[in-house]
């Protein structure tokens, strides 16, 4: 998708360095990235380095001047303007002894100090209202009170707490907010630490824009503003530096990723790691907007915490955190059961999305179905599992599916557990 001109970041818009002084990082590690890539390439140009590296002509022509001068390229003919060599024998094993330190040969990284400086720049500002927030949830049956609630807590761009009983669009509504956003960012393929180097543009997690502008630092990436989700897998590892070892290249943590963006903790209190260590790990960063990480040797550095998180759980907030904690996330709203209009608008769109045929009063049948047996509240998860269930019914037994109240009888029976009583 092409970037159009309001998509480019406004205060942020790094231009394309000349020399190592404008580079921001070592000398060193410049030289140590064009001899892992000549490297790998074998046989290169100033070009196809410039490309390689994200660096102007201007670096890499400094840096070839350099190690040609130590002997350690040897030049085979040029090509126009551009040379065309390889590496000696020395270079050739000076690049082998770089490459078992570390095997990163990319995008040459960004200072710490320059990416702070982006971080903070590039800060979302939301302008948000009722109407502009119901058209960001269009596809969900939203509630004003819950419009009403969301707004001011994502104009605040503060964490937000998201709790309630299971099943009513807890993550649903938390991965949409990200529709509020109506800009772009620039994220760096990695940042340099300490002459380590921290890879952090992750195309899993990134989406990446296409940027015609000639002008800004290739070493930055356009895109969306990123969102994160993390669920019962998530462990301290996952929040921490990650080297491996093999390639002694760093890993961003999943926070520093997700910076300028949304940290979405799904089921939050039913992850590996305890509620309490997770707070506990999060009290300053939410509190101040800065985090602090380590690399394996025990250099500290900080970063921006310049992100918006948002837990969401249906278990009992005064269960997962302390007051002291819960004191720092200042938007705490209650996705609560949908009520009948709410649940018969969600079942109308279903059957329309899935394009089923549905008896006379099949949303009134299933919602008494449903709050059959004890049960006291509608969730809106219901229509969608139960429809899926009839498709699954239908298909089982060859035939066109269609909500009769039979197959509705059914599905539900499959769907809800039987209560202990039921049992006896």
């Amino acid at each position: 998708m092409a970037a159009s001109s309001n998509q480019l970041p406004a205060i942020f818009k790094p231009p394309i360095p000349k020399s190592y002084d404008e580079l921001g990082i070592p000398e060193g590690l410049v030289l140590d990235l064009l001899l892992r890539r000549l490297m790998i390439e074998g046989f290169s140009s100033l070009k196809s380095l410039s490309s390689s590296l994200r660096l102007s002509l201007q670096v890499v022509d400094s840096a070839f001047r350099h190690l040609r001068a130590q002997q350690l390229i040897e030049v085979k003919g040029m090509v126009g303007n551009d040379y065309q060599f390889i590496l000696s024998a020395a270079g050739k094993q000076l690049a082998s002894d770089r490459f078992q330190i570390s095997q990163y040969a990319g995008a040459a990284p960004v200072s710490l100090k320059e990416y702070t400086r982006a971080i903070r720049s590039q800060a979302a500002r939301v302008q948000v209202d009722r109407k502009s927030l119901r058209t960001a949830m269009s596809d969900l049956i939203v509630t004003d009170r819950l419009l009403d609630q969301l707004g001011p807590a994502l104009i605040s761009q503060s964490s937000i707490f998201l709790y309630g009983p299971s099943g009513n669009g807890k993550t649903s509504i938390a991965e949409r907010m990200l529709r509020v956003y109506q800009d772009a960012v620039l994220i760096p393929y990695a940042v340099e630490v300490d002459n380590q180097i921290i890879s952090l543009y992750d195309p899993v997690v990134h989406t990446k824009l296409e940027l015609d502008d000639p002008e800004v630092d290739p070493r930055w990436v356009l895109c969306r503003r990123p969102c994160i989700v993390v669920g019962g897998e998530l462990v301290p590892g996952m929040l921490d530096m990650r080297l491996d070892e093999s390639t002694g290249i760093y890993a961003a943590p999943l926070q520093m990723k997700a910076n300028n963006g949304i940290f979405i903790i799904d089921d939050f209190g039913r992850q590996l790691m305890s509620p309490r260590d997770l707070l506990n790990r999060w009290i300053v960063p939410l509190d101040r907007r800065v985090d602090y990480l380590s690399l394996r040797y025990g250099v500290k550095f900080q970063i921006p915490f310049e992100l918006m998180v948002v837990f969401s759980t249906n278990l009992d907030p005064s269960d997962l955190a302390d007051d002291a904690f819960l004191r720092r996330i200042h938007n705490k709203i209650f996705i609560e059961p949908v009520d009948t209009q709410s649940f018969d608008q969600i079942f109308t769109r279903v059957i329309s999305a899935r394009r089923l045929q549905a008896d006379s009063g099949a949303s009134e049948f299933l919602r008494r179905l449903c709050l059959a047996d004890g049960r006291e509240e509608l969730r809106a998860c219901y229509p969608m599992d139960i429809c899926n269930i009839i498709l699954s019914i239908s298909e089982y037994e060859n035939r066109p599916p269609r909500l009769s109240r039979e197959d509705i009888g059914r599905a539900v029976e499959l769907y809800f557990a039987k209560s202990e009583n039921h049992l006896l």
